[in-house]
C-alpha cells in the first residue's frame, strides 16, 4: 500500500532524488566502461593501434634504463680519475699521513689512500721484474704517493680540475697527475646519450599523438551518422566528445602497460649475458629496472599523450560534421 505525503512526512522518510553530481558521475562511468567494450569489437585494429604505441614508448624506455644502467657503471668508472700526488723525497711518512688526513676533510675529496716508498719499490719489483737490478741500489729512489679519489659531480666537470690545480700549490707535493682527459671524454658521451635519449622521446611522443589522434578520427568518419543523429535529437558536443576521449586514454593505458611488459621482457633477455660479463670483468653488476615511479611517469605520460591527441582529433572532426 503507497504511504500518503502526510505519513511520509510524519515518519521522516523523504522521496529518492539522484543529485547531478551523481548523475553526472555515474554517467562517466558508464560511457568509461562502454569505450573499453568499443575497443573490444573490433580487437585487431585496436590491438594493432595499443602495440604501435607500446613499441613507440618501450624505445625510449629502454634507451632510459641504458643510459641509467651506464650511469651506474661509470661510478666504478670514476676510479679511473684518480689523482695521484707524488710527495717530496724529504718529507717524512708521518708528515704524509697528516697531509692525508687533511685532504679527506674536504667535500671535493671522497678518499685517499697512502703508499709508502717501500709498497711503492715491492709493486714495482713485481710488476717490471728488475728486481736484481733494484737490489743493487743503496737507497729507494721511489717517492711517497697519495692517491685522491675526486667526488666526481656530472654538473661540475671543472670541479676535479681546480682541484688538481689546488693540490699543485700544496708545499708537500712534488708531482700532482690526474686523468682529466678520461673525466671529460666520460661525461662528453653521457650528456649527448642523454640529449639523444630526449630527442627520440620527443619524436616518439609525436608518433604516440599522431597514431591516436589518427585513430580516434577513423572512428569519428565510421560513426558520422551515428553523430548527425546524436546531434539531432539534442546532444551536446561535450556529450559525444566523451566516449572518443575516454577511448584514447584505454589506447594510453593498455599501450603503456604493454610496453612496460615489452620493456621487462628486453631486460630479462639482457640480463643473463650483461650478469655473464660483468663476472669476467670481477664485478657484480646486474641491471636494473624501471622504478615505481619511472614506471608510474610512463603511464601518465601515455595517458596525457593519448587523450591530447583525442582530444585534437574530436575538436577537429566534430566541428565539422553537422547535421544539413
Amino acid at each position: 500500500m503507497a504511504m500518503s505525503p502526510d505519513r511520509t512526512q510524519k515518519h521522516g522518510v523523504k522521496p529518492q532524488r539522484n543529485s547531478p553530481f551523481r548523475a553526472y558521475f555515474l554517467h562517466h562511468i558508464r560511457v568509461f566502461i562502454s569505450s573499453l567494450g568499443e575497443l573490444t569489437r573490433r580487437p585487431i585494429a585496436s590491438m594493432m593501434t595499443i602495440t604501435v604505441i607500446a613499441i613507440a614508448l618501450a624505445l625510449p624506455s629502454g634507451l632510459y634504463l641504458l643510459l641509467h644502467n651506464v650511469n651506474h657503471i661509470s661510478a666504478d668508472w670514476d676510479s679511473s680519475a684518480q689523482m695521484s700526488l707524488f710527495i717530496k723525497n724529504d718529507i717524512s711518512i708521518k708528515r704524509v699521513e697528516q697531509l692525508a688526513d687533511r685532504l679527506n676533510l674536504r667535500n671535493d675529496i671522497e678518499s685517499t689512500n697512502i703508499i709508502t716508498p717501500e709498497e711503492a719499490l715491492e709493486d714495482f719489483v713485481r710488476i717490471s721484474g728488475f728486481g736484481d737490478a733494484l737490489n743493487s741500489l743503496d737507497s729507494n729512489p721511489l717517492p711517497a704517493v697519495i692517491v685522491i679519489q675526486p667526488v666526481v659531480d656530472t654538473l661540475k666537470p671543472l670541479q676535479v680540475s681546480q682541484l688538481l690545480s689546488d693540490m699543485k700549490k700544496l708545499p708537500e707535493v712534488d708531482i700532482a697527475q690526474l686523468d682529466l682527459d678520461w673525466v671529460k671524454r666520460l661525461y662528453a658521451m653521457l650528456d649527448i646519450a642523454e640529449r639523444a635519449v630526449w630527442v627520440v622521446s620527443l619524436l616518439l611522443a609525436i608518433a604516440v599523438l599522431l597514431t591516436v589522434g589518427n585513430t580516434i578520427r577513423l572512428d569519428i568518419q565510421n560513426r558520422k551518422e551515428e553523430i548527425i543523429v546524436t546531434k539531432l535529437i539534442g546532444a551536446t558536443n561535450a556529450f559525444i566528445r566523451r566516449p572518443f576521449l575516454y577511448t584514447g586514454l584505454w589506447y594510453g593505458l593498455i599501450g603503456s602497460l604493454l610496453a612496460l611488459i615489452l620493456t621487462n621482457i628486453a631486460l630479462s633477455l639482457l640480463s643473463e649475458p650483461v650478469h655473464t660479463l660483468a663476472i669476467l670483468y670481477n664485478s657484480n653488476f646486474q641491471l636494473s629496472g624501471l622504478s615505481i615511479d619511472d614506471s608510474l611517469i610512463l603511464i601518465l605520460t601515455s595517458c596525457t599523450l593519448s587523450l591530447g591527441g583525442s582530444w585534437l582529433a574530436v575538436g577537429r572532426q566534430l566541428s565539422r560534421i553537422e547535421p544539413s
